[in-house]
């Protein structure tokens, strides 16, 4: 009934207690879950969790906040993401808000990633921070829009959004739409379209009221959709029937496999 689009199982804080955390995603009707990649070292573990689990998938790709890497190029990218289980490339994007100084290599690794995920054709995920115009800018010159994706845990502007959109990206909230604080954000989800939405949790970070301040799980993405159903005053079925279709639509995923 939901999935959970973002998440970091091979997380060694969650890793431990895989069995439990799978256990709970049924409990909460939480069928499916993508494990994002943030390094290439530790990718044949996120890797290894896809194949091990029929309900979980990974992606390949190398986070804009890991400054000490070597620096990955499309050609590996896409090499690496010729895995039936890995379904997307990411993430990347840019993070201006944890980094400073010449930032040029960061945006030179998000064009290697955006060019495997056309190699390849899959799609991108994409995390923004405090760099959404060069973030968009490099998303348009890259010709982004020809393989689409989704601008993972969203906190950017109802404009932004519309510009992601227009380059066929999905957006997914986080449990940061539940935050008290956030009225910004969850005006922007009671505006996107319900074909244009995803949800996830980012776990082991960002668990949604009322876990805030604890460690995330999957399960938790329930009480995102719960948020977003009160938010636009409809049945939590519709929200979850939405967001399992479009996560099958933007990652390409066979409903039935």
């Amino acid at each position: 009934m939901f999935i959970d689009s973002h998440c970091h199982l091979d997380f060694p804080d969650l890793a431990k207690d895989l069995d439990e955390l799978l256990l709970n995603m049924q409990k909460n009707q939480v069928t499916h879950a993508l494990c994002v990649s943030v390094d290439l070292p530790h990718f044949p573990r996120v890797r290894a969790l896809a194949e091990a689990h029929e309900n979980i998938f990974a992606s390949v790709g190398v986070h804009p906040d890991y400054e000490d890497e070597i620096e990955p190029q499309a050609a590996e990218l896409a090499e690496l993401a010729h895995h039936p289980k890995v379904i997307a490339i990411g993430e990347t994007g840019l993070d201006y808000f944890r980094l400073q100084g010449d930032l040029e290599w960061q945006r030179e690794r998000f064009r290697q990633h955006i060019r495997a995920a056309r190699k390849i054709n899959k799609p991108l995920i994409i995390h923004t921070r405090s760099a959404a115009v060069d973030t968009l800018r490099i998303m348009q010159e890259e010709g982004a829009d020809q393989v689409g994706g989704v601008m993972h845990c969203f906190t950017e502007s109802w404009e932004v959004a519309q510009q992601a959109m227009a380059m066929n990206f999905y957006i997914s909230f986080s449990g940061i739409v539940t935050f008290k604080n956030a009225a910004a954000l969850k005006e922007v989800a009671r505006n996107i379209p319900l074909d244009r939405m995803l949800i996830e949790t980012d776990s082991p970070y960002l668990a949604p009221v009322p876990f805030r301040g604890k460690q995330n799980q999957p399960a938790f993405v329930r009480h995102v959709a719960e948020e977003i159903a009160r938010l636009r005053a409809v049945e939590l079925e519709e929200i979850a029937i939405a967001t399992t279709n479009n996560f099958f639509d933007c990652f390409k995923v066979n409903r039935n496999g």
